[in-house]
This record gives C-alpha cells, sequence and structure tokens, in this order.
C-alpha cells in the first residue's frame, strides 16, 4: 500500500507540470492565433454545417496602412454580405434596408475566437492541447476549450502551424454532440489583400446610423444567479407589435457565448414551462406570477433554466 501511494504521488508530481506547461502552450497558441487573424492578409473559404444545413462562406481579412478590412460574404441563395471598414461594420440582407452601424465586431457567423481575448477567457475557461491533426490539408495543432463550471458550451480548435490561422472549429454541448462545425475548404495568406481590399474604401455604402443610447432606467426584475464571467449588457424596454405587450430585455455576455433574458406581463399567448434548443440557441420560457420569463441564448438548457428561475420579479409589470 506505502509503495503503490508513493508510486501515485510520484506520477502525480510528474504530470501535473506537464498539464500545466500544456496548459500555458494552448494559452499561447490562442494568442498567436488572435495575433494572426488580426495581422495578416488572407482569405478563408470554408463551410459551417449546422444540424439541418450547411452554408457556404467566404471571409477576407486585410490590414491596410490606415484602415482594417474584413468582408463575409454568404456564397449560396439571396447576396448577403458583411463589410467593415475601420469601426464601421455594413450589413447588406435579402428584405433589409442595408444598414451600417459604428462597431469594431462582426455580427456574422465567422469562425469563432478570432476576436476573443485569451487572457480574459482563461478566468472562466480551460485550455487543452489535444494533439495535431490535418484540415484543409495542413498541419494543424489540436485545442479545447472548456468551461470551468460545466454550465456553457465548449470548442475545439484546430490551428495551423504555419500561419496561425483557424481553420476549423467543433462546437460540443456537454454531452460530447457537435452542435456546429466551422471547417475550412481552401485558405491563402497574401499581402495582394491589402490592394483588393483596399477598394471597399471607395464602395457607397449606407451612412452609420445613430442609434439612441439606451436610458438608464431602474427594472421592475432582477436575477440573483448567472455563471460567472456573463456580463450586463444595455437594458433594453419595448413594445411588442402583435400582443402590444410591454418587453423588457437585457443581453449577458462572456466573450465568447451570449444569452438574453425577456420579462412581460403574461397573457392568453404566454409560454408556460417551454424548454426548447435548436443547435446552439436555447429557449426556455416559463410564467411566474403575472410575468412570463424567458431565456434566450447560446447556453445549455439546464444553465437557461437556472437563470430563469432566479429571476424575481419586483413590481407589478407594465401593461
Amino acid at each position: 500500500m506505502k509503495k503503490f501511494l508513493i508510486s501515485a504521488l510520484t506520477l502525480f508530481s510528474l504530470t501535473s507540470p506537464m498539464a500545466f506547461a500544456d496548459e500555458k502552450a494552448a494559452e499561447a497558441l490562442l494568442h498567436q492565433m488572435n495575433e494572426a487573424s488580426q495581422q495578416l492578409n488572407y482569405e478563408l473559404s470554408y463551410i459551417l454545417i449546422k444540424k439541418n444545413s450547411i452554408e457556404p462562406l467566404l471571409y477576407r481579412h486585410a490590414r491596410g496602412e490606415q484602415e482594417h478590412y474584413a468582408h463575409l460574404v454568404y456564397l449560396s441563395g439571396p447576396v448577403r454580405e458583411v463589410i467593415r471598414r475601420g469601426n464601421e461594420v455594413s450589413y447588406i440582407e435579402p428584405g433589409v434596408e442595408p444598414f451600417t452601424i459604428e462597431s469594431g465586431e462582426m455580427v456574422a457567423p465567422t469562425i469563432p475566437l478570432l476576436n476573443s481575448d485569451a487572457d480574459e477567457l482563461s478566468e472562466y475557461y480551460d485550455f487543452i492541447k489535444v494533439g495535431r491533426a490535418r484540415e484543409a490539408g495542413t498541419a494543424c495543432q489540436v485545442l479545447r476549450v472548456v468551461p470551468k463550471d460545466g454550465l456553457r458550451y465548449s470548442y475545439i480548435l484546430w490551428v495551423d502551424e504555419k500561419t496561425k490561422l483557424p481553420l476549423r472549429a467543433d462546437l460540443i454541448d456537454r454531452d460530447g454532440e457537435v452542435l456546429e462545425q466551422y471547417r475550412t475548404i481552401a485558405y491563402s495568406v497574401s499581402d495582394r489583400l491589402v490592394e483588393i481590399m483596399s477598394g471597399l474604401k471607395n464602395v457607397k455604402l449606407p451612412q452609420v446610423i445613430s442609434l439612441p443610447k439606451a436610458q438608464e432606467r431602474e427594472s421592475f426584475w432582477t436575477v440573483s444567479w448567472i455563471p460567472k464571467g456573463f456580463e450586463a449588457k444595455e437594458l433594453n424596454r419595448y413594445r411588442m407589435g402583435v400582443t402590444d405587450r410591454m418587453v423588457e430585455s437585457q443581453m449577458y455576455s462572456d466573450g465568447l457565448f451570449s444569452f438574453s433574458i425577456y420579462v412581460s406581463q403574461r397573457d392568453d399567448h404566454s409560454l408556460k414551462g417551454q424548454i426548447v434548443r435548436q443547435g446552439r440557441r436555447t429557449l426556455h420560457s416559463y410564467v411566474r406570477g403575472d410575468a412570463e420569463i424567458s431565456v434566450v441564448g447560446d447556453i445549455p438548457p439546464e444553465t437557461a433554466k437556472r437563470i430563469a428561475q432566479s429571476v424575481t420579479i419586483n413590481a407589478p409589470t407594465e401593461k
């Protein structure tokens, strides 16, 4: 027994530094990936695979002397594009008047963690090197981004050993099921893209729309539990067009995933105890007293349910 204990302690002393070193190496690789995705001039052709669909996409990025350019094109169906010029992002979609907002990030299906902050994520996620594999015909380092609390999803990333660009990302739920895959088919790194992308500077796009600043107001509800690392964004209040119900909503994000809480007056259309997950998106809605509480976002159903049940109504909702 004593010999077994000594052997176990010896094994632990040998493996712990190795595990720590692997975690640091994985975090360093994430830093390199983020720097490469922001500094290199490159083009990625990839597909987004969901349970019932496959979406082909083309993403180009270039960094000129004075401007930062990015261009995402949906390659099938109606024309859809997202264009970034510096801190302005323009959206072109069917059925919607094109518009431009002031932002440094695209709200679009780009390969995950391109603009992530590894230092901030390391407080709530573990980075684990898995090994080496091939993707898009090239050697990659494979690593996992796993939540420390088990209350959110995780990613497996394939990072090109030469360019440090992400070539594949699998979104994994807590049971190990793949919910989404971003898989690069072809890619290139070339400074010629700077000249090509600089042409976007002369493209006529909609003027930046000024979004009204949300007025700080006291909400009629509070949430007593959310996973650590999620920060509250602006509180919104609006009236539903069909039911004329007043709804308050607030979004929360940890820099990788996000969810929103919606609270309104209950009525005949209220969803009672419904929980639905479609791919990465979960909807949990239930009625408490005279209020309907819904949680919608990129989180597991169990997490959404726990968040919703922690919401407390402080005052009568507005009808």
